[in-house]
């Protein structure tokens, strides 16, 4: 069986360092942020080239602590891409903004920026865009945007940990890049884990203070904050395979290489552009037939996941919420047709072979 993810065997090269921080983590008897927070807080912002890397507990507070620092008012408007994972709407309305849905670029699956400026009101203050699957946003025409109408931006790099745009780094267009170590990211924990990297020294003592009930000193409360650190254990584990996130990408790169190569053109592929230096956090097709072929693949043991097979706006929990007369197509249609194959750090070359064997078949 190829399974699409196999934590142990992504970590098993790491796991003498991790029994070795871990010893070393009992020893010293000091368990939140210490000096691993501080360490992995240096050393992921320099790796980002930011000033300021903030770490917090995990991919979703690294969103609504970077929307709170901006004392925005109850009902402003963000706009947010349509087919992302429903963290990044969560996060908006945790923050008692209002999400304004725009559809993506069928072609990237990231947000259209040919459809941004139709969508900005006089409530609009914010762009949260999703480096989707380990594809950075096309930053061009969205930073023009950002600069004409004054908009904070926010990224979300939960996929996109060294992923590129004509050479910058995810993360470090707007005020804030936030990223999520869940253990599938490229970046992975072994737990939850999170950070926001910014260039700001105001913005980064507002965070420091929000992740920590709003404290930077033990029992003076400057605001009124969250219970939101970075594990000092996470940290430790973070430090470690922080050192190999290069390896882990361009692994990731030459198993998407071997794909995009290799199989057959019945599978709509990702779009590859040199202005983008992709990570393929994710490596997904699309496919009329993706529920047969999902079932084709189990049943010749291989394991695939749907990234993600319910659009946000018709989740369950977004029921309460008035779309207006918006109708989202293009989410839909990417959502029912979608497929994730296997392309991790633990895959060998003679893995991802025996599935481009398979879907050929199909």
């Amino acid at each position: 069986m190829i399974a699409y993810e196999d934590l142990k065997l992504v970590n098993a090269s790491f796991e003498t360092e991790f029994h070795k921080q871990f010893s070393d983590f009992l020893s010293k008897g000091w368990y939140i942020l210490g000096n691993q927070v501080k360490e992995f807080e240096t050393n992921f912002a320099e790796y980002n080239k930011a000033k300021n890397c903030i770490g917090v507990a995990n991919g979703l507070d690294a969103l609504i602590l970077s929307l709170k620092s901006c004392n925005f008012k109850k009902g402003d408007e963000v706009i947010v891409p349509s087919n992302t994972y429903i963290a990044t709407i969560l996060a908006v309305l945790h923050c008692e903004l209002t999400p304004v849905l725009l559809e993506p670029d069928m072609g990237t699956y990231n947000i259209d920026p040919s459809k941004i400026e139709e969508k900005i009101t006089p409530r609009t203050k914010a762009m949260l865009i999703v480096h989707l699957y380990g594809k950075c946003c096309d930053m061009d025409p969205i930073m023009t945007i950002k600069k004409k109408h004054d908009l904070v931006l926010i990224e979300d790099c939960a996929q996109a940990h060294g992923a590129k745009y004509k050479g910058q780094i995810a993360g470090t267009f707007g005020e804030y890049g936030a990223f999520s170590f869940y253990p599938t990211k490229n970046l992975g924990a072994l737990g939850d884990a999170g950070a926001v990297v910014c260039e700001s020294e105001e913005n980064a003592v507002v965070l420091r203070q929000l992740r920590n009930y709003g404290s930077e000193r033990k029992y003076y409360n400057e605001r009124i904050g969250y219970n939101s650190r970075l594990d000092e254990l996470q940290a430790a584990f973070l430090n470690i395979k922080l050192q190999v996130l290069d390896t882990i990408n361009e692994h990731k790169r030459k198993l998407a290489g071997l794909y995009l190569q290799h199989l057959k053109k019945d599978f709509i592929l990702p779009v590859v552009n040199e202005s983008f230096f992709d990570i393929y956090h994710i490596f997904n097709i699309r496919h009329p037939k993706r529920d047969e072929l999902k079932a084709y693949l189990l049943k010749n043991e291989i394991g695939t996941e749907i990234h993600y097979p319910v659009p946000p706006h018709k989740q369950k929990a977004m029921g309460g919420i008035n779309w207006g007369n918006q109708t989202f197509p293009i989410s839909e249609e990417i959502h029912s047709t979608t497929l994730s194959l296997p392309c991790s750090y633990g895959h060998k070359e003679a893995d991802v072979f025996k599935v481009i064997e398979v879907l050929n078949k199909f």
